[in-house]
């Protein structure tokens, strides 16, 4: 068997099933209220590649940063400012987490592309600046968040493959996520694509991101 092979297999497939089923359940369940079984999918989702990560013996930070993700995906199965923050807080905590794995497990910086280094640096600057405008309150937070989720991605360029491929499919649903949340007007037609965006594009990263490191 391959790495990868090796690394997920046997029972360890319960949990790649459980995953998935919870992507689905919760992308059918986007457009409806608020409730338990809603929060239970989309929490599923993410916290099953955490158990999967553990149980294929994965790296301490990879299963923290998906049990951040999870926790934080919880919170963001609600609506209003104390969930979002809870959202922000524990995703806050998740990107470090990541940053700090990918770093130490990578070659370094000197590896990375130089394009694609100026290219998340670009996309930290103007998203940062973007949000920070609209955030009021709450543009400390954001702010953070954005720095957090920048060094994310440096991070990912020092690994490539697979994990780069995630850390930039991450970046981009928080950038919708971002978008929606100060920038867009509540009557704009785009509003009907971003929470399914969002959540693909989210998922697609996570997915990645795990089997990228457990490859």
């Amino acid at each position: 068997m391959s790495g990868l092979s090796q690394s997920i297999a046997g029972s360890s497939w319960i949990f790649l099933a459980v995953s998935a089923a919870g992507f689905a359940v919760y992308l059918l369940a986007l457009n409806k209220a608020p409730a338990l079984g809603r929060t239970v999918a989309k929490t599923m989702a993410v916290g099953a590649l955490s158990g999967l990560a553990f149980h294929a013996g994965g790296p301490v930070l990879l299963i923290v940063a998906l049990a951040l993700s999870a926790l934080g995906d919880a919170f963001l199965a609600h609506e209003g400012e104390v969930a979002f923050l809870g959202g922000l807080g524990s995703f806050l905590a998740a990107h470090i987490a990541y940053a700090v794995l990918f770093i130490v497990s990578g070659p370094g910086f000197a590896e990375a592309s130089i394009p694609g280094l100026l290219a998340v640096m670009l996309f930290g600057v103007g998203m940062g600046t973007l949000m920070v405008r609209k955030a009021g309150t709450l543009a400390l937070p954001v702010a953070a968040y954005v720095l957090a989720i920048s060094v994310m991605g440096l991070g990912g360029l020092t690994l490539g493959g697979l994990v780069l491929l995630g850390a930039v499919l991450f970046m981009a649903s928080d950038a919708i996520l971002g978008s929606e949340k100060f920038l867009m007007a509540d009557t704009s037609p785009l509003r009907r694509f971003t929470s399914p965006a969002v959540w693909v594009l989210y998922y697609a990263g996570q997915l990645l991101i795990t089997l990228g490191l457990l490859g």
